[in-house]
């Protein structure tokens, strides 16, 4: 049986495991998918694959520079509790994936998997997460990654605790004054740097929604369609990095900030942790209760 690119991303996503350890599991039992679960459960990918269905939202933002700071890289990893966010083991091994990233070689997080997690070593970022899941009993993945390469300014990051990372290009002005963006940009969380750059369907969707907002006044269209303009605006400013007023001193717009120090942000990157990942709600008196009642 051929072992097609959706058998092993199906298997991908049941088990957690990476594409090669998907594909050769496929390859020894002729494509046969539930008998590949069942043998990597047997392997040492059995509690991985076992947990992989657990919802993993608490983790840790890594960033990494390189030496001369021209390059970047952070990480998001996940685990399923703040607990095992702390662990030490846990914490190591997301600093490598980040220095992994640093490194080059992964254009996404499946080939990232399938990458040494340490230069010279033959495991696997995959393997080593199993290794860890297997080490510390819960689901963790690697979610997400950016490269930055700085092209005509500095990069500059801030992280706030381990939850909220930062990362911008910054050229003209100095070392305090893009450390002061990174951190807006971490309580802030701008769409997009400019209205330009608006993805168009948030802008039509915010339109749809004013607009049906406006015609609830009962007022003439002509208002309403002036009513409906300026509320866009607002939208874009609030939303857009160069127009919203900076968080030290709100008199005063991001852009015009930049301006007065002759500085001009070329790129960022926000990552918060579990951003858009629906979290079980856990009701632990019902729990009890059902226990309570077996």
């Amino acid at each position: 049986m051929a072992i097609t690119a959706a058998l092993v991303k199906e298997l991908r996503e049941r088990t957690g495991a990476g594409m090669m350890e998907c594909k050769n599991a496929l390859v020894e039992t002729d494509g046969d998918i539930e008998t590949a679960i069942e043998n990597m459960r047997k392997s040492g990918q059995a509690k991985a694959a076992k947990k992989a269905g657990r919802i993993a939202a608490e983790g840790v933002i890594v960033i990494s520079f390189s030496d001369d700071a021209s390059r970047a890289a952070m990480v998001e990893v996940n685990c399923e509790t703040d607990f095992v966010g702390k662990d030490d083991n846990f914490t190591s091994f997301a600093d490598a994936v980040a220095e992994r990233v640093l490194a080059g070689g992964a254009e996404d997080v499946a080939t990232l998997m399938d990458l040494p997690l340490h230069e010279g070593e033959d495991t696997t970022v995959n393997q080593a997460r199993e290794a860890l899941i297997t080490k510390l009993g819960e689901n963790m993945n690697v979610r997400r990654f950016a490269h930055f390469q700085a092209s005509s300014g500095k990069l500059v990051s801030y992280r706030h605790g381990v939850r909220i990372g930062v990362v911008l290009e910054l050229e003209g002005g100095d070392e305090e004054l893009g450390k002061d963006l990174a951190m807006h940009i971490a309580a802030t969380n701008p769409v997009c740097l400019s209205g330009d750059q608006m993805p168009q369907e948030l802008l039509e969707k915010e339109r749809e929604i004013v607009t049906a907002q406006a015609k609830e006044s009962g007022k003439p269209d002509n208002i309403v369609e002036k009513m409906v303009e300026g509320r866009m605006s607002k939208y874009l400013a609030e939303s857009t990095l160069l127009g919203q007023p900076f968080v030290k001193d709100p008199d005063t717009t991001v852009e015009k900030l930049l301006k007065s120090r002759n500085a001009k942000v070329i790129q960022f990157k926000r990552f918060e942790v579990g951003e858009g990942i629906e979290k079980k709600q856990e009701n632990f008196a019902e729990e009890v209760m059902a226990q309570a009642k077996r």
